[in-house]
């Protein structure tokens, strides 16, 4: 539940609202009697029409719009309080054979949002970020490191306004669009499911998790800091078995842009990382970004250890596959 109650009377706006993280987002948020309006802005307007037949609540309100377009982000922003910052171009393949696009969006488009908060005193700015982004081998990842970058320092230029702007980074969502989970489920009819290699690790958790993640970030960020939920990791293989016992296992060999293990915390930021109990904090390297400095007092991360999904800090054995994903 939201502890301290800040988003009451608050107005929330989420770009790409009509994804997977946005829809759950403001499933969660509803819930609260006191949230004055949520605002979902999108490109899509087939899927607006969808989610405003499912939802059916007139706290919600749709705008066509794109976060390429500095001035459109500008009307949508004046009034509101919080923006979740979720819409990107996510696809690997799509993204690496259309890298310019990917970086107008995913790059131009996180610092129009930035821009639009600051310019309409934004209260609050939450950039919704990946494991892709630590240590990227591929543009999509390439791209979410840069846009945390320009999330993390626009903290350094807010002039006199009081907008506080942070990251949350997470690994793969249980049943979001094109998870694995899904791809098995579509691939199970035909008696076999492919792998790209056996030794492949990854971190994994619930979308009702982030939800939490997310709404105690915004009562607590101070701006600047980098939020990363604890997550436990299984082996790919581990989890094929487990939801399609009856399978058979095609191993196809790992594919471009691809790693055999993701990690959501290098030993670069392992020194600035804290310890706030369901997650763990990157602090700003500028002290001077953070518009406080009360979690530098908190637990310290180990120095020179990282956060990846083949450590045996957080790798969990097949057994635990049905209790992390909860079937």
């Amino acid at each position: 539940m939201n502890r301290k109650g800040y988003l009451d009377g608050k107005i929330i706006l989420v770009t790409g609202g009509t994804g997977t993280f946005g829809r759950a987002f403001v499933a969660r948020i509803l819930k609260n009697k006191k949230v004055v309006k949520v605002i979902v802005l999108s490109r899509d307007e087939f899927k607006q029409n969808e989610m405003s037949r499912d939802f059916q609540d007139k706290r919600l309100n749709f705008f066509l719009g794109d976060v390429r377009d500095l001035s459109r982000l500008e009307r949508a922003f004046s009034g509101v309080d919080v923006v979740i910052h979720a819409a990107a171009l996510k696809q690997v393949p799509a993204t690496e054979y259309n890298p310019l696009e990917a970086v107008k969006t995913n790059i131009n488009g996180t610092q129009n949002v930035v821009d639009a908060a600051l310019n309409r005193g934004v209260d609050k700015v939450l950039f919704v970020s990946s494991d892709k982004a630590v240590e990227p081998i591929n543009l999509y990842g390439a791209t979410k490191l840069v846009a945390e970058r320009l999330t993390v320092a626009s903290n350094a230029y807010r002039g006199q306004g009081n907008t506080k702007l942070s990251v949350v980074r997470y690994g793969n969502v249980i049943g979001s669009r094109g998870s694995v989970i899904e791809l098995v489920e579509k691939q199970r009819a035909t008696g076999s499911v492919t792998l790209t290699d056996e030794r492949m690790t990854r971190f994994w958790i619930h979308i009702q998790d982030v939800m939490e993640i997310v709404i105690n970030i915004l009562d607590c960020m101070e701006g600047g800091e980098i939020f990363i939920p604890k997550m436990k990791s299984l082996r790919v293989v581990d989890v094929l078995k487990t939801l399609a016992p009856e399978c058979k296992l095609n191993v196809i060999g790992i594919r471009p842009g691809e790693k055999l293990h993701e990690k959501l915390l290098t030993k670069h930021e392992s020194g600035r990382t804290r310890d706030l109990d369901t997650m763990f904090a990157i602090l700003p390297e500028f002290v001077s970004w953070a518009t406080k400095d009360s979690f530098r007092k908190k637990k310290p991360f180990p120095v020179e250890s990282i956060y990846s999904s083949d450590s045996g800090d957080f790798l969990l054995p097949a057994k635990e596959v049905n209790k992390i994903l909860k079937i």
